[in-house]
């Protein structure tokens, strides 16, 4: 079984969801999907299960998770998290299904912790300057002035705080507790980081170049940023009264049985 899932939360995507799969299937490196879909009426899960027939031939690799109702992207991932440390997969990297994303750079953020030592690695819009294509000017200052407000409210040592194109270990995941995460809108990316790195797991971000939607209807609205506004100062507030228990040390033997059951 491979180590990897990419977790793939959707709504009304049927136009991208087919070039995605096809897409993160082609890489080098053997990932799996999990397609998490909050009953899209545009009839995106229906083309999953129509492509599960191609892909889950000899084992299943294509993943679709069901959800009744648009329900918002944190509980989403949530939801595939608590799906992916089921079925024992110890890398978890979470995209948007739209190509904003490049599929290429899955492998990067995989090897970033795989192989360079990081628990979480970050696709980042913000680390060598500003990586974005396509937004408007505003959404641009928006964005990359929101990072800012959110690292100096937190003091995260990171650039691209509301990135969601990230890799976590599976301990990371198994230490924050997932169904005491606040924030279901696009807050919820800030959360996780800030409780990773609340936790003391090492965070890595990866430059990226993050290009905007072309087709399909973006999920952004000034509800979310509200949320994210005010939730960073909740967040940040509250963690003043809070005991963080260090990560726990994993043994040579508990490392050895991870491996075997990947």
């Amino acid at each position: 079984m491979t180590k990897a899932i990419v977790i793939i939360p959707t709504y009304n995507e049927r136009d991208n969801i087919q070039p995605i799969i096809e897409a993160v299937f082609s890489l080098p490196v053997d990932f799996h999907i999990l397609i998490v879909d909050d009953s899209s009426p545009d009839g995106t899960s229906e083309i999953v299960q129509d492509l599960q027939d191609l892909y889950n031939k000899n084992e299943t690799r294509l993943h679709l998770l069901k959800r009744q109702g648009k329900l918002g992207l944190g509980t989403a991932y949530i939801a595939g998290f608590h799906y992916a440390i089921q079925k024992n997969y110890e890398y978890i990297l979470e995209m948007d299904a739209d190509f904003s994303h490049d599929p290429k750079d899955l492998v990067r953020l995989y090897n970033a912790c795989a192989r360079e030592g990081a628990d979480l690695s970050i696709g980042s819009r913000y680390a060598t300057g500003v990586n974005v294509v396509n937004w408007p000017i505003g959404r641009v200052l928006i964005s990359y002035f929101a990072s800012s407000y959110v690292r100096t409210i937190t003091s995260m040592p990171i650039k691209d705080t509301t990135a969601g194109f990230v890799c976590y270990k599976r301990k990371v995941l198994e230490t924050i507790p997932l169904d005491g995460i606040k924030f279901i809108g696009y807050a919820f990316q800030i959360e996780m980081k800030f409780l990773a790195w609340k936790y003391g797991f090492k965070l890595k971000e990866v430059p990226i170049i993050f290009t905007d939607r072309t087709r399909g209807v973006s999920k952004m609205s000034a509800g979310i940023f509200k949320e994210a506004f005010f939730g960073v100062l909740y967040m940040t507030i509250n963690s003043w009264f809070k005991k963080y228990i260090p990560v726990y040390k994993e043994s040579p033997a508990l490392t050895e049985a991870l491996q075997q059951r990947c």
